[in-house]
């Protein structure tokens, strides 16, 4: 992980954070559980300038959580563009639907709850650009999915990659988490249709372009 230093001193030398994404992520630290799987200040930036740099029409995310990466991405793309993003924890529905609707982003953000794996089939879509946050000892079949769904030339973005460091850990007791991020990372390295680059931005992101 980044010295706390070094974290401080690369979020006062980016763009601050709108005031929607600063309340959203005031409120997930108020009323979720688990706070750290939002994507917060650093990664939701970087999520927008890649929208800015690509210009996605139509994204897809699976992993809402209380929806900061998505109303991240919709700032950076198309007004005439949208993002599917896929949730499976239904007591987080008003939750992220109350942000969206307060950040002036629903038009541009279509919520769908449910196991993505059953929900990615049914999308008549060709994506530009696929973001995979999501339960980890899924991440090798959500990719496959979001793949077949992902046009020639366009990008997904995944996030945890390196999971706390716990991917250079080679016990075989090792949890099922970090399993299956450690499944994916050697799945995606070995994926002659794809080329990649693993980031350190917070908790790793493996940004991957499809030939």
């Amino acid at each position: 992980m980044i010295d706390s230093k070094i974290e401080a001193y690369i979020e006062t030398h980016t763009t601050p954070e709108i005031e929607i994404l600063k309340e959203l992520n005031r409120q997930t630290h108020l009323r979720t559980f688990y706070p750290r799987m939002l994507s917060g200040h650093i990664q939701g930036k970087f999520l927008e300038m890649v929208c800015h740099m690509i210009q996605p029409k139509r994204v897809l995310e699976i992993g809402t959580f209380t929806s900061y990466s998505a109303i991240a991405i919709a700032q950076g793309i198309p007004d005439d563009a949208l993002i599917y993003t896929i949730e499976v924890n239904e007591e987080m529905e008003s939750f992220i639907r109350e942000f969206i609707t307060k950040s002036g982003m629903d038009k541009k953000i279509k919520l769908m709850m449910g196991n993505a794996l059953d929900i990615i089939p049914t999308l008549d879509e060709s994506f530009d650009l696929v973001f995979i946050d999501a339960d980890k000892e899924q991440y090798v079949d959500y990719y496959k999915m979001a793949k077949q769904k992902l046009r020639p030339g366009g990008f997904i973005i995944a996030d945890n990659v390196i999971w706390s460091g716990k991917v250079l850990e080679k016990s075989s007791s090792t949890d099922k988490e970090t399993q299956g991020i450690v499944a994916f990372n050697e799945f995606v390295k070995n994926d002659t249709d794809v080329e990649q680059v693993m980031l350190s931005i917070r908790d790793g992101l493996l940004l991957i372009r499809k030939n």
